[in-house]
């Protein structure tokens, strides 16, 4: 299956956040047909059917990024995730379940628009299954856990869920996080008249610059920048949302504004 430039381009950024079983498995992910098709469709339904906006591999992969970048910010900060402080794991296996979920959190788009995260749990866990028991096989018990935590991260991906490992609140704020331009564009292209829903695609092309960097007070800050106030909407229904259910928030610094204006803190 042909990849675009920056399928590929996401690829090789998400690999260099990774070393060790979670490069390996990144890479089984990447090649694996069944899973790039399920993206790839998941896009076809959202964009062409639904006229919405892109939930295909560069916006899983997007999200991907965003979420292992938190991981590591936590990381750096000497906090460690569930799966470490449980006893069940380290870090990278921690990496290794926020990887997975991520990269198919939105694989229930292909089936419908509503409750798919619970579509997406249904598709995602044979797949999951497969590459643990690839990965993990000598560890059952550990293979139930990171299944069971990677399942919570698709699940929860819509804040309608509650969730209580870190590990799935950084899959909630990293889908959060992927409203760029970018994201919008396809849809805005798609559409010639107003429609339900357009308020999203319009705030969501005011977003020009989402960053993730060390915070001041905190050890993660979320800083967007947007070109016009329209821009707001994105924040306070979609991404301050996720963050508030999320169990990251208390690590979360949220700031927001037009460029070469004051920005706003939200936490």
């Amino acid at each position: 299956m042909k990849k675009s430039p920056k399928q590929n381009s996401l690829e090789r950024q998400v690999k260099k956040k990774l070393t060790g079983i979670s490069s390996e498995i990144a890479e089984y992910l990447f090649m694996d047909e069944e899973i790039l098709a399920l993206q790839d469709y998941a896009n076809i339904v959202s964009i062409k059917r639904l006229g919405f906006n892109d939930h295909g591999p560069v916006h899983m992969l997007k999200a991907t990024l965003n979420a292992l970048t938190m991981l590591d910010l936590l990381v750096a900060a000497g906090i460690d995730l569930n799966l470490k402080t449980e006893g069940i794991g380290d870090n990278e296996d921690s990496r290794v379940v926020v990887l997975i979920a991520t990269l198919l959190h939105d694989i229930g788009m292909t089936v419908s628009r509503e409750k798919h995260e619970f579509m997406g749990v249904n598709l995602a866990l044979p797949i999951i299954n497969r590459i643990l028991e690839n990965f993990y096989f000598t560890n059952m018990t550990k293979r139930v856990i990171l299944r069971s935590i990677i399942l919570e991260g698709i699940l929860g991906h819509m804040a309608t869920q509650k969730i209580q490992s870190l590990e799935a609140g950084l899959v909630l704020i990293g889908d959060g996080c992927d409203m760029e331009q970018g994201r919008a564009r396809i849809s805005l292209k798609l559409a010639d008249i107003a429609r339900r829903g357009d308020i999203h695609r319009y705030s969501s092309s005011a977003i020009t610059k989402v960053k993730i960097i060390p915070g001041v007070i905190r050890p993660v800050k979320i800083e967007v920048q947007m070109a016009e106030s329209v821009g707001f909407f994105q924040i306070e229904e979609v991404l301050y949302p996720k963050i508030l259910s999320s169990p990251v928030k208390k690590y979360i610094e949220l700031t927001a504004g037009v460029t070469g204006r004051e920005m706003k803190q939200y936490l």
